[in-house]
């Protein structure tokens, strides 16, 4: 199976952009790294209220299946982190690596 990746935009709440992307940082990261993601990067777009990331996953199953196991572990679960507190928008982009 084929490394799947992500560009994920993500439009934070006005005055919150910083406390998203250190909490981020410091919870899904981790978390996401221990069940096979890769984490390529990460931006901040003060201007815009945004995080910007890229994320791929090239494990056993699919990238779908794989971000369904994250949602489901007792890990995240316990994070005391909820998207919905920080963000207001988000996209996600699937690209292919071409460089």
């Amino acid at each position: 199976m084929a490394r799947t990746v992500q560009i994920r935009t993500y439009t934070v709440r006005d005055g919150l952009l910083d406390e998203w992307v250190d909490r981020w940082q410091r919870l899904v990261v981790p978390l996401r790294r221990d069940l096979g993601f890769e984490i390529h990067g990460s931006w901040k777009d003060h201007a815009r209220n945004q995080h910007v990331w890229v994320i791929s996953y090239d494990g056993p199953g699919s990238f779908e299946e794989a971000n369904a196991a994250y949602w489901a572990s007792e890990r995240r679960k316990t994070l005391g982190l909820d998207p919905g507190d920080y963000l207001v928008g988000e996209e996600t982009r699937e690209v292919e690596q071409t460089l």
